[in-house]
């Protein structure tokens, strides 16, 4: 009796076809979206450094597996079909997620393992990172994880003292012994409780805004920052707000207007729920948006170590 029996050949043989046909699709795949994007056979052919003849057969043969065409060719002039669109939609996608795999499989053959301290202000720490954290710590359990929450200053203060190696702040203020990188957009809106008085409105300008009583976050705070710098491009003093109450939280505020017929001025990622359940509304404010960005924040001629492995590991996610 020999080695393998015809069974054990057949399967195997199934394997092998079952895989190189995998390989082949895959690159049809990067063939095709580079053909999407580039909106150009002979772009493809030189970014991918095969010839044209064969990228054409290529985007011919997927146009045989899904039975219909993927580019309007007008003379030299190629475009998307809808089916195209939709392919190249799965397929960023789909190259996105390979790209993730790569660089985490890389970081676990490199030992990507020791300590990585964190410092956040307050929006990223409760809102922002901790799905994010909780995954990674799932993904990358040989890493210690700890995160240090205050206002952007706290923040900045504590890298500075060497309590963490990495923050992530939300304010403009800068101080010149360190680096920031902007890492993602926020938005701050105007909110009050659904049952307020003040909730019957959907528009107000800035100048009934500042008649409005204010609930506010605290000084230091990333959030306080942008929001008297906006006002400041309007040129509207502090001064000149109707400010009710200054606090250390987003959920000391959100709770204050609970039981008052106030405003507060929060990130919209820290009322999404409240919103979608219809606790909080947004008053929109005429003419004026109150808009920011979230930056690492790291010592002046720190780039590499762990602390670097994590940045690039949240630009794969797409953080934002």
């Amino acid at each position: 009796m020999g080695l393998w029996n015809n069974d054990a050949v057949k399967f195997i043989s199934y394997l092998c076809h079952k895989y190189e046909t995998q390989i082949v699709m895959d690159f049809r795949l990067k063939v095709f979206y580079s053909v999407a994007v580039n909106l150009s056979f002979t772009k493809a052919s030189k970014e991918l450094f095969i010839s044209q003849p064969a990228i054409s057969k290529h985007i011919h043969e997927l146009e045989l597996q899904y039975k219909t065409p993927l580019f309007h060719r007008t003379g030299n002039r190629i475009a998307l079909t809808q089916a195209g669109e939709l392919l190249l939609s799965h397929t960023r996608q789909l190259l996105a997620l390979y790209r993730q795999l790569d660089f985490e499989m890389n970081l676990l053959t490199d030992n990507f393992s020791g300590e990585l301290r964190l410092g956040a202000s307050t929006t990223i720490a409760q809102y922002v990172l901790p799905p994010i954290l909780a995954d990674f710590i799932r993904k990358f359990p040989q890493i210690k994880v700890s995160l240090f929450n205050g206002n952007s200053q706290d923040v900045e203060r504590a890298l500075l003292d060497g309590r963490i190696t990495l923050g992530l702040v939300e304010g403009t203020t800068h101080q010149p012994a360190l680096s920031y990188t902007t890492c993602a957009k926020d938005e701050l809106v105007v909110v009050a409780h659904a049952g307020s008085i003040l909730a019957q409105q959907d528009e107000i300008t800035l100048q009934e805004l500042c008649s409005l009583p204010l609930v506010l976050r605290e000084s230091g705070s990333g959030t306080l920052d942008v929001v008297e710098n906006v006002l400041a491009s309007h040129q509207i003093k502090p001064s000149q707000l109707n400010i009710l109450l200054q606090l250390g939280s987003t959920e000391s505020i959100k709770l204050f207007l609970e039981n008052s017929d106030a405003l507060g001025i929060v990130s919209i990622r820290s009322v999404t729920r409240e919103l979608m359940s219809g606790q909080l509304k947004v008053i929109d404010i005429k003419d004026c948006l109150f808009e920011r960005f979230f930056s690492f924040v790291r010592l002046q001629g720190d780039s590499g170590g762990i602390e670097a492995d994590f940045i690039r590991y949240l630009e794969q996610i797409h953080f934002s």
